[in-house]
């Protein structure tokens, strides 16, 4: 949804969300442009609802981003521009929460960065970046690359690098990561989860809103 303010970055599982995935002519959140945007909606940890689209970039696709992604500018020529793919995308989510892989780094500048130049506000959506929270629950793993996590927890990475195909194994690899959540303890001054971490005196869990908060509790 539109509004005057971003939303929050959440460290949490929630059953209702929706899961986006951007494919875009590069890694600049400056200068590229989305080239897909695909969602799929879920309810109860259910999905219930799918969205894609092929973005008309109105700029030619570099190679080495077909290379990645297999979109082509001709497979983009008569699709909509990304004004109007993005509020239909809006439409679709609605002011459910957010998830994605990275997508703090990466998917939501571009989304937030569009509907400032189109529509001058940006995107109030509550938002849960599951690579970051990966890093939180599996910070033993060497890689937390989607397709590695998804074999990591069985599911197929099949499809990887097309939106909507990323999408659904988001989603799947989202509801693992909720079961893994539930045995992590919590802050108990500001709920957010505890981390482990190394200290002068040995491992401990410190909170993972530091420095904004401090608590700290020996393993």
């Amino acid at each position: 949804m539109l509004a005057s303010q971003p939303g929050k970055k959440l460290d949490c599982y929630i059953a209702d969300y929706v899961v986006f995935d951007l494919e875009t002519t590069g890694c600049s959140a400056k200068s590229d442009a989305v080239v897909e945007i695909s969602a799929v909606k879920v309810i109860n940890g259910q999905i219930v609802d799918e969205f894609s689209t092929l973005v008309n970039p109105e700029r030619p696709i570099p190679e080495q981003a077909s290379y990645v992604n297999g979109i082509t500018d001709d497979m983009v020529i008569d699709a909509p521009i990304f004004q109007v793919a993005l509020r239909e995308f809006l439409d679709f989510a609605g002011d459910m929460v957010l998830v994605g892989h990275n997508i703090h780094a990466f998917d939501m500048k571009f989304i937030c960065r569009d509907a400032l130049n189109f529509w001058g506000q940006t995107i109030g959506n509550d938002y849960i970046d599951t690579y970051q929270l990966s890093k939180v629950i599996l910070p033993d793993l060497t890689c937390h690359q989607l397709g590695f996590l998804a074999e990591y927890f069985g599911f197929s990475s099949s499809g990887a690098h097309r939106a909507l195909a990323d999408c659904k194994m988001n989603q799947h690899v989202y509801e693992a990561l909720g079961q893994e959540l539930s045995k992590i303890p919590r802050c108990p001054k500001c709920e957010n989860l505890l981390k482990k971490r190394e200290g002068k005196f040995g491992p401990f869990l410190g909170c993972s809103a530091f420095p904004n908060c401090r608590y700290t509790r020996d393993l």
